[in-house]
């Protein structure tokens, strides 16, 4: 591994927790941690055939593995049953828990959600109610995002695509907003060791600048009393406790406290400036990598606007006949509401319609709800995203796959299947369905989206 920069071991030297000989000897060791995560819709423990190592501690679906897999070459990587995530980030789920009652419908946003760990993470936790949105600044990355939403498989999630200042059409708005800022990535040099070359204290300055500048952007967007939740993957104190301090200094927020247990070996540290409290994940003190979160609760203001008005907007939607024909694929049509967006057809919850309809008036939507597919003669050309949700009705055709079958399917191959229907299936492994298959005289037509393909033989 390469030398860690000398100026950031000495911005360190008297930050809490931090131990030079320790820290430097854990990033020379050469150790990878890998970590999943369940998606509990669609995968339990005791069905994964992964190697599990332990548990995550800090989180209820999230696992170590005793070794790295090619998970390209896992079938439920792409089905959606897990996601590959950084265990130390996985905090998220106990900060949530701990200032926020899930039980009820709460708005989130992830500002900054791309490739889609935590929003996926967020998902798991919020209920059915509830709506997240998950929006990536960066349009280059949106598209990944918004594919591994898909595999997620959940209705309640909008994806957008907007500047962080865009949100202020939407004030008051947002029960919880999560911040996963871009920073100079001192966490991850384990994983990349070509970041240590690219660290410089300049673009820790320049970081903290666009933290600022991204909190500034999105806070009218949070309702009073609602929740942001800070992180970074730094060290750097200039991006983690002093964007606390300049939270509480120039907002009105107050700091948040979290009850941590002993062997979680996290480092909590608290600013004199302002008392406010912060986490530290240090890869020689827990077995995750370097990372950084802290939360704050919106004070009430007085005078201040109350929350954004629903928009109207006008939507063409499914006409009862056309709604016969999606019907039969679908769980619970009554909880639906089916959008036309162009050729294809959208299921929204019904109760968030309005939402969307808000949302839409307001942001770019990359993504909303679940497609289900194009009408054409009365029948249903159905969407990927319908057979990777959680919303498809069960009695839906399955066609089971053993592993070199559904890796063919994955790379869009010819599959010669035995099968004595013809029409519509969807094509599982291990009971999870992996996409869609059409069944004609003498052969089968694989749908798998082109553009997710795996070129791996």
């Amino acid at each position: 591994m390469n030398q860690l920069p000398a100026a950031l071991l000495q911005s360190l030297e008297n930050l809490p927790g931090f131990d030079k000989e320790a820290f430097e000897k854990v990033h020379q060791s050469g150790e990878q941690i890998t970590s999943i995560r369940l998606n509990p819709n669609k995968l339990s423990i005791e069905n994964c055939q992964l190697s599990i190592d332990n548990k995550i501690p800090w989180s209820l679906h999230g696992y170590y593995l005793s070794s790295r897999p090619s998970f390209t070459l896992d079938p439920l990587f792409h089905a959606g049953a897990y996601y590959v995530q950084e265990a130390s980030s996985m905090f998220l789920e106990e900060a949530l828990k701990q200032t926020v009652d899930l039980i009820k419908p709460v708005k989130v946003l992830d500002l900054c959600a791309a490739p889609g760990g935590k929003s996926t993470l967020i998902q798991s936790l919020i209920s059915d109610e509830s709506l997240l949105v998950s929006n990536e600044v960066i349009k280059t990355r949106v598209n990944v995002l918004s594919e591994n939403i898909t595999k997620w498989g959940a209705a309640n999630v909008i994806v957008t695509n907007n500047d962080p200042e865009d949100f202020q059409r939407l004030e008051n708005y947002f029960d919880v907003i999560v911040v996963d800022a871009p920073c100079s990535g001192s966490g991850l040099f384990r994983k990349d060791n070509e970041a240590i070359d690219e660290w410089n204290e300049k673009n820790v300055e320049l970081c903290n600048q666009r933290q600022q500048r991204i909190l500034a952007d999105v806070l009218p967007a949070l309702k009073e009393d609602g929740i942001l939740i800070y992180s970074t993957c730094s060290y750097s104190k200039e991006e983690d406790e002093e964007i606390c301090n300049w939270l509480v200094k120039n907002y009105s927020l107050s700091t948040i406290h979290y009850q941590l247990k002993k062997e979680w070996n996290i480092v909590e540290t608290k600013s004199p400036a302002t008392n406010a409290y912060g986490y530290r994940f240090y890869p020689d003190k827990v077995k995750g990598e370097g990372f950084f979160i802290a939360a704050f609760k919106k004070l009430l203001v007085a005078n201040s606007k109350q929350q954004v008005k629903n928009h109207r907007n006008k939507t063409e939607k499914l006409s009862a006949k056309e709604v016969e024909v999606i019907k039969p694929y679908l769980k619970n049509v009554a909880d639906f509401s089916f959008i036309k967006l162009k050729e294809e057809t959208i299921a929204m919850p019904l109760h968030l319609e309005n939402d969307l309809l808000t949302i839409q008036s307001c942001l770019y939507i990359k993504k909303a709800g679940v497609k289900i597919g194009t009408i054409i003669r009365n029948e249903l050309i159905p969407d990927h995203e319908l057979a990777l949700s959680t919303i498809i009705n069960d009695k839906v055709a399955v066609v089971e796959a053993d592993e070199q079958t559904a890796l063919q399917y994955l790379r869009r191959a010819e599959l010669k299947l035995d099968v004595n229907f013809k029409g519509w299936a969807l094509l599982t492994y291990k009971q999870i369905p992996l996409g869609w298959i059409k069944v004609l005289t003498g052969r089968v037509n694989n749908y798998y989206p082109k553009d997710w393909r795996i070129l791996n033989k």
